[in-house]
């Protein structure tokens, strides 16, 4: 299918993972895909190559999330390369397990202030740059997670509240944007192999049984969440939150 054929995607965090899953699913639909890396450029390369192969346009950039003001060249960049730009995937984002419990040791503030630059203020700059070029009728959708609606395990309270804020702020620009056709959404995704540091067995075990689907989830299946909220029979879908994480918020 090339429903969307013509079209321009930009994915952060798009070199491994949930990211690298999303490019492909949009590739197959035809879409032209920019990817974003902070350090793995070889993997950056490799995803490249196989959009490419597909038989659309792909490039790698470059973008340190946590610098909210690299993000307006970032934009920049990528229309100059595509000629425009139609959708956003917003799935860059890191994890710093902190906790606030007696015997729980604090991250390092610059692990933490990195955490809340990436998946909160770093999302919003890259949205603002990329909203005054997004063609009208786009999409942008962010990737949130479960715990953002239910935390479940000790340790994940600043983590929780970055993802819980980037879905209220994409509510917020669903208005904002609704008369230029486009929407935004959120997925919340939930446990996969992700390339991020995975939790400790102990805590894996602990979230596997709390789901209703109790195993991991494949970057491929959750990445199918975020190629029906850009394709167009989501057009009158916007402001909403999808769970695709195996029913951890059920």
């Amino acid at each position: 299918m090339a429903t969307l054929k013509n079209k321009v995607a930009l994915i952060t965090g798009g070199s491994r993972g949930l990211g690298a899953a999303t490019a492909r699913a949009l590739a197959a639909d035809g879409a032209d895909i920019a990817i974003t890396y902070v350090s793995s450029k070889e993997k950056a390369a490799a995803v490249v190559d196989e959009l490419t192969a597909l038989g659309v346009r792909a490039r790698a950039f470059h973008n340190d999330q946590a610098d909210t003001g690299a993000a307006p060249g970032l934009i920049v960049n990528v229309v100059e390369h595509f000629g425009g730009l139609d959708i956003l995937v917003n799935n860059a984002a890191i994890s710093v397990e902190q906790g606030v419990a007696v015997d729980s040791p604090d991250a390092d503030i610059d692990e933490w202030d990195r955490m809340h630059a990436t998946n909160y203020t770093g999302v919003i700059a890259v949205t603002r740059a990329a909203t005054k070029v997004l063609r009208d009728g786009g999409r942008i959708v962010t990737v949130s997670s479960g715990v953002a609606a239910r935390t479940g395990v000790p340790g994940l309270a600043d983590y929780a509240a970055t993802k819980a804020g980037i879905a209220a702020y994409t509510r917020g620009i669903a208005r904002d944007l609704a008369p230029r056709g486009i929407t935004a959404n959120v997925i919340q995704a939930g446990l996969m192999e992700t390339g991020m540091a995975p939790p400790d067995p102990e805590t894996l075990a602990a979230l596997t049984s709390s789901l209703a689907i109790q195993r991991q989830g494949r970057p491929e299946e959750q990445a199918e969440g975020i190629r029906f909220l850009v394709s167009p029979t989501a057009s009158y879908i916007t402001g909403a939150v999808l769970d695709t994480n195996g029913g951890y918020t059920a």
